[in-house]
């Protein structure tokens, strides 16, 4: 009795630490720069090589104030999920404006889910827990706005105007059409 207690006991642990998925996991590859793959954090994304580049376009991007007090209220009831590459120059890009677009707006963070896609071309923009399957994630960055629990809209790539512009409309619910519309068909 009691050593199937333990077996199973060790059986449960080995699964849930195999199936379990690390936050800010790291890939390195030789003669390559080490990548963030699956879900990270922004802590992650302050840390080690990403810090450099995600800390100059944070701090050097001027938020848009007046777009800012329109987005604060607006945006609370919405859940956003983004796919990003921190091998990517876009998302380099337009991932730090984004989080300080989110943190100036005073935006629940823990309402946020960042997801770095692999690189490598077996599981080019693939995540390990396959959290892009079906949302047809083609370019990176992603930003999908969801609201009880249905998509609204995402900002693919770049904005069409600017960030603060973009995310306004989608969360007024206005006409909005990203970058590479085309794209989105669903299979």
């Amino acid at each position: 009795m009691k050593l199937s207690f333990i077996l199973t006991t060790l059986l449960l642990s080995f699964f849930l630490n195999t199936f379990s998925q690390n936050t800010n996991q790291e890939v390195s590859i030789e003669n390559q720069q080490p990548f963030l793959l699956g879900e990270i954090t922004i802590d992650g994304l302050l840390s080690n090589t990403y810090k450099t580049w995600f800390e100059s376009n944070f701090d050097n991007y001027n938020t848009d104030s007046k777009q800012i007090d329109l987005i604060k209220d607006k945006l609370k009831p919405y859940k956003i999920l983004v796919f990003m590459g921190t091998w990517c120059g876009d998302s380099k890009r337009e991932v730090p404006r984004f989080i300080k677009i989110l943190e100036s707006s005073e935006y629940a963070m823990d309402n946020l889910k960042i997801v770095a896609l692999d690189k490598r071309k077996e599981t080019y923009k693939k995540s390990p827990q396959g959290e892009e399957w079906g949302l047809n994630i083609r370019r990176v960055p992603t930003f999908i706005f969801y609201k009880n629990g249905r998509e609204v809209n995402r900002i693919i790539e770049t904005p069409i105007t600017t960030l603060e512009d973009d995310i306004l409309k989608i969360i007024s619910e206005e006409e909005y059409i990203p970058n590479y519309s085309a794209s989105l068909h669903f299979d």
